[in-house]
């Protein structure tokens, strides 16, 4: 677990932003949900055989003696909040998350065991079309942050039926290597067997170029639904590609799964992961939801930002000062400017005003507002143009009363 500092917290800020402006745009509705929740919440909807709750959750037994334990993801709150609140009742929900979510992992770049989420959430939208919306809100979002490199992978996981007839195909093809597999491949043969598929394992991988694909087995409205969505997709001009080892390992996944990955990350390339879970709110005690999702980490996803796009900030006026009665009027013109929407620094060092011009001219700011002695002897502040291609590059004498006229002449 890291510490943000400002610089760095500057740029979260910027994604942040960004983020909040684009789901506004797309109509959805942010809900925020409490970082601990009942244990048993994860195991169900998540999964007991999984890694996440077998070995990775922050779990503990409270003084009510209740498990609880830190949030490792967010969709399971999403639904259990959506559930509660009886948000269901009251037609189709569009939203998006933002928050930590807790998983003891191996640390490593762009993942930490305390780290951050972006996600979107659709409940009772079951049609090729919302599948094709919310992809194409992770999409948007991802080049609004003008990242490069992306692609974006695709897969159907077919109705239950589908799912369980291509399950057996697979234990039974895998069954006959079970030499060639290691021990946790072996384990999850005989608890999730799908989580293979997963395996990033070179030798697992190279083996599994040969097994049964979930699409040889899908029925004819399974085939049409993905046909449907691809046809969308390309209307849409959202390239993609067809990866059929993108497969959910839980029972209450169906039809679309989606990955976005970036060349840049290297093995752990994904930058969005989401797919369609009609099961799960059902699972977790509501009525039978269609629904469908996706995250997105935020630490990888600075990883992948570029220099260019968080350029700081830089002053547009820069107040030097010297003296007590200057320092004062110096905050009192920083707030006044502030409020008119100004970017303001200070120089506080009370040193010559050779030295702080100095520093002035390192801030990148556009403007230098002087008050000194003579400045308020005169009542007057003087601002002094520190862009030379500026077509007025003097400095002017305006009466510090005059707030109108200093905004007026700072804005020339």
């Amino acid at each position: 677990m890291i510490d943000l500092l400002p610089s760095q917290a500057e740029r979260w800020q910027k994604v942040e932003a960004l983020a909040r402006n684009h789901f506004r745009r797309a109509g959805l509705g942010e809900i925020r949900t409490p970082l601990i929740e009942h244990t048993e919440l994860f195991s169900r909807g998540i999964g007991e055989t999984t890694d996440v709750v077998g070995k990775e959750m922050y779990s503990f037994i409270d003084r009510g003696d209740r498990s609880c334990t830190l949030r490792p993801e967010g969709t399971a709150s999403v639904v259990r909040s959506v559930i509660q609140n009886g948000l269901l009742s009251q037609g189709p929900q569009r939203l998006w998350y933002m928050g930590p979510m807790f998983r003891y992992e191996r640390p490593q770049a762009g993942r930490q065991r305390q780290f951050h989420q972006i996600g979107a959430e659709f409940f009772g939208l079951s049609s090729e079309i919302s599948d094709a919306e919310i992809i194409s809100i992770a999409w948007d979002f991802l080049n609004d942050l003008g990242l490069q490199e992306l692609t974006l992978e695709i897969n159907s996981l077919g109705t239950t039926e589908d799912r369980k007839k291509y399950r057996e195909n697979l234990v039974a093809w895998l069954e006959n290597f079970s030499e060639q597999l290691d021990d946790q491949s072996l384990k999850q043969l005989k608890q999730n067997p799908l989580r293979i598929l997963d395996s990033k394992k070179a030798h697992i991988q190279e083996l599994l170029n040969g097994a049964p694909m979930i699409g040889e087995v899908l029925c004819q409205r399974s085939q049409d639904r993905f046909l449907n969505i691809q046809s969308i997709l390309n209307s849409l001009g959202i390239p993609f590609t067809i990866n059929q080892k993108l497969v959910r390992g839980l029972d209450y996944y169906c039809h679309t799964a989606f990955e976005i990955t970036s060349k840049q990350l290297g093995a752990q390339a994904t930058v969005c992961g989401g797919g369609r879970y009609d099961g799960l709110v059902e699972q977790l005690g509501g009525p039978a939801t269609p629904s469908i999702g996706w995250a997105i980490g935020l630490e990888r996803l600075l990883i992948l930002l570029s220099e260019d796009y968080f350029k700081k900030e830089v002053p547009e006026v820069y107040i030097v000062n010297k003296g007590c009665k200057a320092q004062i009027e110096a905050l009192k013109l920083a707030r006044d400017l502030r409020k008119s929407n100004f970017l303001v620094d200070i120089d506080y060092s009370g040193s010559a005003f050779s030295k702080q011009f100095k520093r002035a001219n390192r801030s990148n700011a556009s403007w230098a507002v002087v008050i000194g002695d003579q400045e308020l002897l005169q009542k007057e502040v003087r601002l002094k143009s520190l862009k030379g291609e500026t077509i007025d590059p003097g400095e002017h004498f305006v009466k510090i009363s005059d707030l109108n006229q200093i905004i007026e002449r700072l804005r020339s």
